[in-house]
C-alpha cells in the first residue's frame, strides 16, 4: 500500500483546515469564548455526529463510575458489554470509509485472524476542573517556533493549542497533553512469527516539573518532563537504565539522555535516543518516537493538518487492564488477541508528516491519528522511503476515572513486511497497576542516579 493523501471530511470544518501550514494564525476572543460552549473544555466538538452513532461529550465518566481495588487496580466500568458487530476481512469494505490505510492493511494481512469488535461509542474522557481553568486562561497565548519545532509562551501548561490552526499544533497537543507523575511496572514483547515471545520486564518513573516540590518552574521553564526507565528482566539485560530530561523548544535545548550499562558499570550520554534511534530492549521493532505513539522533538518533518475524520480507534479498552488478564492470552502470533480489544467510532484529527528535505528518518511519511476529546494519537500509519506502508501503531486508550486521565493501557507496533510486532504497557500480571500518587523529586532524575539505580 502507497503513501495516502486522504481527506474524508467532517462538515465545512475539515475543509477549512485541509493543508494548513505550519504556522498558526492568532486565536479570537470568539474562537477562545467556544472553549466549554460548543467545544468542550480542551477544544472537541461537544456535539454528537449527525447519524447519533457519536454520543454528544456530556462531560466524561464521573469519579464513581467504578471503585479502585487493591494495588491501583480498578473496576472495569464497561465489563460485560458486547460489541454491537464485528468488522473482519471479509466485510472491512462496508465499513472502510471509517478505517485508516493501516487498518485495511492489517485485514489484508492477517485475513483469517485480524478482526476489531466494534462496541458503542462512549466519550468517557474528562479532566479536572483545574486543567479546564488552564486551558482557558492561557488558550492563544502559545507559539509556535523554529518553524513548529518547539513551542514558547507555554511553560509547564497543558494542551498548548486547544483550537489547532495547523499540524504542527495537533502533534504538540499530544506532546503537551495532561499527565500526572508516574510509577509503573510493565512489560513489553516482540513475538515472533510463531508467536512465541519472551517478556522484557520494564520499571518506569515520570515527573513533570509543575508537580515535583523541589522544581522551580522558573528556573526551568524549557522542561517538558524527567523520565527513568529501568529494565529489570531478563537477567541479560537487568540494570540497565535509561534517564531523559526533555524540553518544550528541542532546538533550544537539545533532548539529554544518558544511559547506565550494567554490563560496563557506566554512564554515557546516549544521543541515539531520540527520532528513529532504537527503542529500549526493543529488537529493532520500534523506533525512540515510537514511544507513547509519538514523542520528542518534531523537527525533522513538515506536519500537514489533513482534517477531521470519523474512525473506529481503540478506546475503553478495559479488558487489558483488568487484574490477571494474561498475558500469554492477550499476544498472539500477527496481532494481539482481537479478544481483548475494544473499537468505538470517534471522531480524530489526522496528521500527516512528510520527512524535510536534508533531514533523514526510516519513516519517510507517518500518518497520526489523533482523538479529539484527549488528544493522543490512537493510531499511526508508517511508511518506508519507497513510500510503503510498513508499521501499523495502536493506542489502545483508557481511562482513569478516579484521577480523570486517560493513559495507554496497550500499545502496539504492526510491521507489516517481517509480520512481527511490539506490544508495550502490559501490567495485569504485575504487583502493581501504574501508581499515580508517586511524587519523585528532582534528585532522582540526575545523572548521578542513575547509576545507584542500575545496580543489579
Amino acid at each position: 500500500m502507497r503513501m495516502q493523501q486522504t481527506l474524508m471530511g467532517v462538515g465545512g470544518l475539515a475543509l477549512s483546515l485541509m493543508a494548513s501550514s505550519v504556522m498558526a494564525q492568532t486565536l479570537t476572543q470568539a474562537e477562545i469564548d467556544q472553549l466549554g460552549t460548543s467545544l468542550t473544555p480542551i477544544g472537541a466538538e461537544k456535539a454528537g455526529n449527525a447519524a447519533g452513532t457519536i454520543p454528544e461529550w456530556t462531560g466524561g465518566l464521573p469519579r464513581d463510575a467504578g471503585k479502585e481495588l487493591e494495588d491501583h487496580f480498578y473496576e472495569n466500568p464497561f465489563a460485560g458489554e458486547q460489541p454491537e458487530f464485528v468488522i473482519t476481512a471479509q466485510n472491512y469494505q462496508q465499513y472502510k470509509d471509517n478505517l485508516t490505510p493501516g487498518q485495511v492493511a492489517m485485514f489484508e494481512r492477517y485475513p483469517e485472524t485480524f478482526r476489531m469488535p466494534v462496541y458503542q461509542s462512549k466519550r468517557t474522557v474528562g479532566y479536572p476542573q483545574s486543567v479546564y481553568d488552564q486551558v482557558k486562561a492561557t488558550a492563544g497565548q502559545a507559539k509556535l517556533v523554529n518553524g513548529g519545532d518547539g513551542i514558547s509562551n507555554f511553560s509547564h501548561g497543558t494542551f498548548a493549542f486547544p483550537i489547532p490552526k495547523s499540524g504542527a499544533e495537533v502533534v504538540w497537543n499530544h506532546n503537551t497533553r495532561y499527565r500526572v507523575n508516574a510509577h509503573r511496572w510493565y512489560m513489553q514483547a516482540m513475538p515472533q512469527t510463531n508467536g512465541s515471545f519472551t517478556l522484557i520486564k520494564l520499571e518506569e518513573e515520570v515527573g513533570y516539573p509543575q508537580l515535583m516540590p523541589d522544581v522551580d518552574e522558573s528556573t526551568m521553564p524549557n522542561t517538558l518532563l524527567f523520565f527513568k526507565q529501568r529494565v529489570n528482566a531478563p537477567a541479560r539485560l537487568a540494570g540497565n537504565v535509561l534517564l531523559v530530561h526533555d524540553s518544550l523548544d528541542q532546538l533550544k535545548e537539545p533532548r539529554m539522555a544518558w544511559v547506565y550499562n550494567a554490563g560496563q558499570r557506566r554512564v554515557r550520554r546516549a544521543p541515539q535516543v531520540a527520532y528513529d534511534g532504537p527503542g529500549t530492549a526493543s529488537d529493532g521493532m520500534r523506533t525512540s518516537d515510537n514511544f507513547a505513539m509519538y514523542n520528542g522533538a518534531p523537527d525533522r518533518y513538515d506536519w500537514t493538518l489533513v482534517g477531521k475524520k470519523e474512525i473506529y480507534i481503540p478506546y475503553n479498552s478495559g479488558k487489558l487492564t483488568e487484574r490477571g488478564t494474561q498475558y500469554a492470552d492477550v499476544l498472539q502470533a500477527g496481532h494481539v488477541n482481537p479478544e481483548f480489544t475494544r473499537f468505538e467510532l470517534h471522531r480524530v484529527w489526522e496528521v500527516q508528516g512528510n520527512v524535510k528535505a536534508g533531514q533523514r528518518h526510516i519513516y519517510a511519511q507517518r500518518n497520526f491519528f489523533v482523538d479529539e476529546d484527549s488528544w493522543m494519537i490512537t493510531l499511526a500509519d508508517h511508511y518506508d522511503g519507497r513510500g510503503t506502508l510498513w508499521r501499523v501503531g495502536e493506542g489502545h486508550l483508557s481511562f482513569n476515572y478516579d484521577y480523570q486521565i486517560p493513559g495507554y493501557s496497550l500499545e502496539t507496533l504492526y510491521d507489516l513486511l517481517a509480520g512481527r510486532y511490539i506490544a508495550l504497557g502490559m501490567y495485569t500480571e504485575e504487583v502493581s497497576a501504574p501508581d499515580l500518587t508517586y511524587v519523585p523529586t528532582y534528585n532522582q532524575f540526575t545523572p548521578a542516579a542513575l547509576r545507584a539505580s542500575g545496580i543489579r
